[in-house]
């Protein structure tokens, strides 16, 4: 079975940081790429950030794009995104989530293009 742990989240203020990590179980981990979602109060799950299996490929919202960076440790089965320059527009709970399988050429971007998903950890950008 596959599982996977978020943590990191936290309050930060406008134009701070935060690193949210990922770790998984169950499977090969490198053989699968990682994404991240995030989800705001009424608003739906949206694509963030994502990362091929060994790490080569990697994709972001235009919302993130320049502030955000995902990467990923294969030795250690975890995942990462580093976020700076944080606002309010920001905060909501944020999800890693495994892929079907790897991704070379499309990024996956939507919900059902993941498999596993984590329990959340929530950011919460103060202004």
């Amino acid at each position: 079975q596959v599982q996977l742990v978020e943590s990191g989240g936290g309050l930060v203020q406008a134009g701070g940081s935060l690193r949210l990590s990922c770790t998984a179980s169950g499977r090969t981990f490198r053989l699968y790429g990682m994404g991240w979602f995030r989800q705001a109060p009424g608003k739906e799950r949206e694509f963030v950030s994502a990362i091929s299996g060994i790490g080569i490929r990697t994709d972001y919202a235009d919302s993130a794009r320049g502030r955000f960076a995902i990467s990923r440790d294969n030795a250690k089965n975890t995942v990462y995104l580093q976020m700076d320059s944080l606002s309010p527009e920001d905060t909501g709970v944020y999800y890693c989530a495994q892929a079907r399988g790897d991704w070379h050429t499309r990024t996956p971007l939507l919900v059902h293009e993941y498999e596993y998903w984590g329990q959340g950890t929530q950011v919460t950008v103060s202004s």
